[in-house]
């Protein structure tokens, strides 16, 4: 889940919600090692780079967010938000991904095995 665009891009900060992120990415104003990609479950592979399109940077939720964001950027991502582009360094391990509350994968299996 972590790999997939719409995470990536509110994993980088670039917006403030997943609900947000999948929209812009949807409204192509995000680029895939310099293609658009308006897939929001694209899966981004290591080493590709994520960026916000240049005449994207300037919608206020994303210079806003972009200058004051709330979340750490995770270990995975090499971000420069200046510039409002990131590298998506590996796949990140399941004791990284910062969720809420703790997962257990095996009820998730368990769940979609019915």
């Amino acid at each position: 889940m972590e790999s997939r665009l719409d995470s990536v891009v509110y994993r980088m900060n670039f917006v403030p919600t997943v609900f947000s992120a999948r929209q812009f990415v949807n409204h192509k104003h995000v680029k895939v090692n310099g293609q658009v990609v308006n897939i929001p479950s694209y899966i981004v592979k290591p080493d590709d780079v994520v960026e916000v399109k240049e005449k994207s940077r300037s919608i206020p939720m994303v210079v806003e967010y972009s200058q004051n964001p709330e979340r750490d950027v995770p270990g995975y991502l090499d971000v420069n938000s200046k510039d409002l582009k990131g590298t998506f360094v590996r796949i990140p391990k399941q004791d990284e991904v910062p969720y809420p509350v703790v997962m257990e994968p095996n009820l998730v299996i368990e769940f979609y095995s019915r």
